[in-house]
């Protein structure tokens, strides 16, 4: 019976624990200031805007590269 009791309690507290998180969760979230859609919009851009850009430079780098790699292989033998 003693066990029975301790599990009990371990799953209470447990329990307990779980409820007050998602309560102190939910509390922050409503502190949280959300971004308006003009600035996730402008964000998402910008973003996007140094991704492809990223992409770009790398690419180039990877055809320079390989241009390199090619002329040594040719002139090598």
């Amino acid at each position: 019976m003693a066990k029975e009791k301790n599990e009990s309690n371990w799953f209470m507290r447990a329990w307990s624990g779980l409820k007050r998180w998602f309560r102190e969760m939910k509390s922050e979230l409503k502190k949280v200031v959300w971004p308006s859609r003009k600035t996730t919009t402008k964000n998402v851009l910008v973003a996007v805007t140094v991704m492809v850009g990223s992409g770009i430079v790398i690419w180039a780098f990877d055809q320079i590269a390989m241009l390199i790699v090619q002329t040594l292989i040719s002139i090598g033998g």
